[in-house]
C-alpha cells in the first residue's frame, strides 16, 4: 500500500487523455470556425450573384412601379426633354408584410400604382434560385433617376433610371449559435443597372 500511494505522484497513466480533454475544446473552436468562414463566404459570393441576376432581371422586365412607367412627362415638360432631377427623385418597392409596395424616397415622384407584383415575384424568384438564404422580405429594388429619360417617349417609359437590387438582412447561424438560437444579419448586397427596355416578363430575361 505504501509502495502505491509513492508511486502516485509519479504516475503518468490516463496523462495523455486528460491532455486531449483539455484540448479537444479549442481544436473544436477552430474547426467549426473554419467551416463558418467557408459557409460565410459561401453566403455572400451567392448572395452577390444572386443581386447582380435580380439587377439584370429587373431592367429587362415590366417596372415594379406600374405608375412610374406610364407616367407622360411631356405635358409638362414638353415633348423630348430630358426628365431632371427636379420631377422624379427616387423610388423604392419592397415586400414586408406579403404585399408589394412602392414608395418614394427621393421626392418628388409620380404616382406609382398600380404596382406589378409578379414582376417583383419573379425578380425574387431568380435570385433565390442562386442563394436560397435571400428571402422575400430581404429584396428591396429602387428605381433612381438617372438623367437618361426623355418626355414623351413613344418606345416605352419616359423614365430611364437606375435600377438597384439589394439583399437586406440576410439571416447566417454559425454552427456554434445554433446551440443557442442566436443568429446575425449579413451586410447589405446591391447591384445596380441602367435600365434597358423596362417591358416584358424576367423569364425572357434567362
Amino acid at each position: 500500500m505504501r509502495i502505491a500511494i509513492r508511486r502516485f505522484p509519479a504516475c503518468q497513466n490516463g496523462a495523455s487523455a486528460a491532455e486531449f480533454a483539455l484540448v479537444l475544446p479549442i481544436l473544436l473552436l477552430f474547426l467549426f470556425g473554419i467551416i463558418d468562414i467557408g459557409r460565410l463566404m459561401w453566403t455572400l459570393n451567392g448572395a452577390e450573384k444572386a443581386t447582380q441576376m435580380g439587377a439584370r432581371a429587373a431592367i429587362v422586365s415590366n417596372y415594379v412601379p406600374g405608375g412610374l412607367a406610364s407616367k407622360d412627362y411631356g405635358a409638362d415638360l414638353g415633348q423630348g426633354a430630358a426628365i431632371p432631377l427636379s420631377q422624379f427623385g427616387a423610388a423604392r418597392c419592397t415586400k414586408p408584410l406579403g404585399t408589394v409596395t412602392c414608395n418614394c424616397t427621393t421626392t418628388p415622384c409620380p404616382t406609382l400604382t398600380p404596382t406589378n407584383s409578379d414582376t417583383f415575384n419573379a425578380i425574387v424568384t431568380r435570385m433565390r434560385s442562386i442563394a436560397p438564404a435571400i428571402a422575400e422580405t430581404d429584396v428591396r429594388i429602387t428605381y433612381t433617376n438617372s438623367g437618361l429619360g426623355y418626355a414623351g417617349d413613344p418606345n416605352g417609359a419616359d423614365v430611364a433610371p437606375l435600377v438597384t437590387v439589394d439583399a437586406v438582412g440576410i439571416d447566417f447561424t454559425p454552427l456554434l449559435f445554433q446551440f443557442f438560437g442566436a443568429s446575425f444579419n449579413l451586410p447589405t448586397i446591391s447591384a445596380t443597372l441602367t435600365m434597358e427596355d423596362g417591358e416584358g416578363a424576367v423569364t425572357e430575361s434567362n
